[in-house]
């Protein structure tokens, strides 16, 4: 009973753990573009020295998905954000307790050994798009800092989070042409110039204008509206929005 006391007494700044789900746990890429730039949303746990991906775990009473909008909002401050479902991690290579309770010793928190923090998890991954200037990152209940990094530039991530940033790009990579993409990372007007800018910071690849203009009028994706004002006619480049987007 005096344990029973103790530990609730130390998970009171916390969430109340028994009402999650045991064993299964969501991890989230969230993908930021601004102005040819592709980031990703880290965690930092300075105690133990240490980066992740922002995740967190399933309420009894919650569906799966509101699970992952609910983690994204807490980490990004954002509502209605893209996100798409797109792996389960469960290998046991990826069970690693000692992190974990490495973190809540140094939290001075005192959990049991066999908590079901401790245990092996079941990860579902998400992917979110946003744009990162929008987003106000927020640490989570045991983090320190929670930072944009260039994907091209990331730290060491703890247990396979790294495979799943991976997995994650391989498939924004093979949905590119989503409509959604665009949509979640492009203003509501562009240039073709900025979607070819957003194609290529995606894919890691240069593209050629006039073929990718080409592909993109074919598709039938986009509606052409008229030239932007820059003050030089002749110059002024086309405007587009997509194809059923709202005017």
């Amino acid at each position: 009973m005096e344990l029973k006391k103790s530990l609730m007494k130390n998970y009171s700044k916390y969430p109340d753990w028994d009402h999650f789900l045991n064993g299964i746990s969501i991890d989230c890429v969230i993908f930021g573009y601004h102005q040819k730039e592709l980031k990703i949303l880290i965690l930092e746990y300075k105690q133990i020295n240490t980066y992740a991906l922002p995740g967190g775990f399933i309420k009894n009473d919650e569906n799966l998905n509101e699970a992952a909008k609910r983690v994204l909002a807490e980490r990004t401050g954002l509502k209605d954000i893209y996100l798409n479902q797109f792996h389960t991690f469960g290998d046991l290579s990826r069970h690693d307790p000692e992190p974990m309770k490495n973190l809540i010793k140094k939290s001075g928190m005192n959990f049991p050994d066999d908590h079901w923090l401790f245990q092996r998890f079941i990860t579902v991954g998400y992917y979110a798009l946003v744009d990162f200037n929008k987003a106000t990152p927020v640490p989570g209940p045991f983090s320190d800092r929670c930072e944009w990094y260039d994907v091209n530039d990331l730290p060491e991530l703890m247990q396979d989070h790294r495979l799943i940033v991976e997995k994650a790009l391989g498939e924004l990579r093979d949905n590119i042409d989503h409509k959604a993409v665009g949509l979640n990372l492009l203003d509501n007007v562009f240039t073709m110039g900025e979607l070819k800018d957003l194609y290529e910071t995606i894919s890691g690849k240069k593209l050629n204008r006039t073929s990718f203009h080409r592909k993109m009028m074919k598709s039938g994706r986009l509606k052409r509206l008229g030239k932007k004002s820059t003050g030089k006619a002749h110059r002024s480049p086309y405007l587009y929005r997509f194809a059923g987007s709202e005017e």
